[in-house]
Formats: structure tokens, sequence, C-alpha cells
């Protein structure tokens, strides 16, 4: 398994992930060391990653391996099919895997993805429209959702 991290918008990120493909991208809450020579089973992910932070991409075409239960990794893939710059519900979610009533594991699942970003558990949101529960925190999918916003609000003053 290779490693590296990252500067990003969102802070130091860290990438793991192997030949079978990335299975975790997390956002740390401190400072940490830049990977000077990024592994080559990672390149591809970091290049895609900056271009989507530089607002030239919007969709990722990586392997992925995230690591989790078939219940998680059904809520994950329904993640890939909520577009960039749209957001759901997690009722809405819930519905869509054919049980609304699982609205609190579905939220667990979401909570649990361990490829931020990618899979874009982020654009989830509660159903009154409130930014509910983020691993990286809240201000992190503030900012990502704000970044794949087609609507940028100007600033007036």
């Amino acid at each position: 398994m290779e490693s590296c991290i990252i500067n990003s918008p969102l802070g130091f990120t860290k990438i793991t992930g192997d030949a079978n493909g990335i299975t975790s991208i997390s956002v740390l809450n401190s400072e940490e060391t830049i990977t000077s020579i990024i592994p080559e089973v990672l390149e591809d992910c970091v290049y895609q990653l900056n271009e989507y932070f530089n607002g030239t991409r919007e969709n990722f075409d990586l392997n992925l391996n995230p690591q989790g239960t078939d219940f998680q990794k059904t809520v994950w893939n329904a993640l890939f099919k909520i577009p960039f710059g749209k957001t759901t519900t997690y009722l809405a979610l819930s519905k869509q895997l054919g049980d609304p009533k699982a609205i609190r594991a579905v939220a667990n699942a979401n909570g649990k993805n361990p490829i931020l970003i990618i899979i874009p558990c982020h654009r989830v949101i509660g159903s009154d429209g409130s930014l509910t529960g983020y691993a990286g925190g809240l201000h992190r999918k503030k900012w990502l959702l704000e970044h794949e916003n087609p609507y940028k609000q100007q600033r007036l003053f």
C-alpha cells in the first residue's frame, strides 16, 4: 500500500492506494510534510484531484478500491449518480436505494466513505437543506459545494 500527502484548498490531504485502486482520501486536521515524490500508483489521482481543485475536472476516471460492507458499497455507488454541482438528501438517497426507513443506515454509510471528494458524499445534505455531517468537517463540505456550484456568488463588497 502506497500513500502520499498533498496540499489542497481543503488542507493537507492523504491519498492511499495500490495497483488495485485508491483505497482512501482523507483531509487531515494537522500540518504534515508534503510528499516530494508521488508513488506511481497515485500519480493519476493526484493529477485529477488537482484538476478538480483548479476547476477543470468534474468527473474522475480512477480505479477505486474502497473497503467496506456490501451495504456501504451500495450507498457509495449511489453517490456517483449525484451530478456535479447538485445535491440530494439522505432521505432521497434511502428512497433511491429502495428503503426510506433506512435513512440512518444510509447516513451512517455515507459518513464512513473512505474516499472523500471522488466518492461525492459531500453532495448529500439534510432534508431541510442544512449541511449535516461530513467526515472532513462542515467548513470543507461547504467549500466543496460552493466550488461545484455552477452559479458562483460574486462578492458585492
